[in-house]
């Protein structure tokens, strides 16, 4: 897959994110942390990563699930496998 600008991806993984906590998009910024500022569960986690694998036809291994801990990382984590 070719790459994708990041202020594309960056929005297309706030909504995602934000649908899936159910909170308003503008919540999720670059560093707001999904656990102690977003109130993320592990089980939403798990349901991130699934949506951004579907979306971008990518296969995420789960042991970089912990790695998902902002909008700023999801954008990193996300880019390094999109351009593999």
């Amino acid at each position: 897959m070719q790459a994708i600008d990041n202020k594309i991806l960056e929005n297309e993984l706030r909504a995602i994110i934000a649908e899936i906590v159910e909170i308003e998009p503008e919540k999720v910024t670059l560093n707001a942390n999904f656990v102690e500022d977003l109130g993320m569960d592990s089980m939403m986690a798990l349901e991130i990563l699934a949506s951004v694998e579907k979306k971008y036809k990518l296969r995420i291994p789960e042991e970089n699930l912990t790695k998902l801990t902002s909008l700023g990382k999801a954008v990193e984590l996300t880019n390094k496998f999109i351009n593999k």
